[in-house]
């Protein structure tokens, strides 16, 4: 496939970038700083703002598959998302599927874990605006997206293929955590890309 990826080389996107060379695709790669970007005959590096919807727009034309791993927490103009989703449309791209947070999803039925007392506040602002971003897209009545939430705590670690798939709430394993690698995290990404699963939805993976 052809896919443009918004934010390779950051923390989950570089995972995603790895696993998505790895099964052979091509990637556009898209940044603000293409230099940091690996080497590789099916990568190609482009310099760009998100927020500049026009450029943005022409650089993801001809793609199967736009990938979001932007991180609006680190959005000083807040219009990023919105020009994310715009720029798609405009572009006739087929799908966007975006990385999401574990924020935004439910520990208890109307209950956000963003909006519980023991959220860490350091993530607190990037994890709201994030979940703006679904809601954004669930106003959409033209676009194709995926919405994939990690567990909890998403750090580096192994790769090993497998992982629950869950919806709006948040997956726990037996010893009450929520936990998975971004190679497993970038498994599950790169699965629901290939074998499109969740059309128009949010869902959730861990272990």
């Amino acid at each position: 496939m052809k896919i443009a990826l918004i934010g390779a080389t950051g923390f989950v996107g570089s995972g995603i970038l790895s696993e998505a060379l790895d099964r052979g695709h091509d990637v556009t790669a898209i940044e603000r700083n293409p230099d940091k970007l690996p080497t590789h005959r099916r990568l190609k590096g482009v310099k760009a703002d998100v927020a500049d919807r026009a450029e943005l727009a022409s650089l993801v034309a001809g793609h199967d598959v736009v990938i979001s791993a932007f991180n609006p927490g680190k959005d000083a103009s807040g219009t990023g998302t919105r020009s994310i989703i715009d720029a798609v449309k405009q572009a006739g791209v087929a799908r966007l599927v975006v990385v999401g947070g574990a924020g935004s999803l439910e520990v208890a039925p109307g209950q956000r874990l963003v909006d519980q007392p023991e959220f860490p506040a350091e993530w607190k602002d990037g994890s709201l605006k994030t979940a703006a971003f679904l809601e954004d897209l669930r106003g959409e009545t033209e676009l194709n997206w995926t919405f994939l939430c990690p567990a909890a705590m998403i750090a580096p670690g192994e790769r090993t293929g497998t992982y629950r798939v869950g919806g709006d709430q948040l997956l726990t394993g037996d010893d009450g955590q929520s936990r998975i690698s971004i190679p497993d995290y970038a498994v599950a990404m790169l699965d629901e890309v290939e074998t499109p699963q969740h059309p128009r939805q949010r869902f959730s993976v861990a272990y």
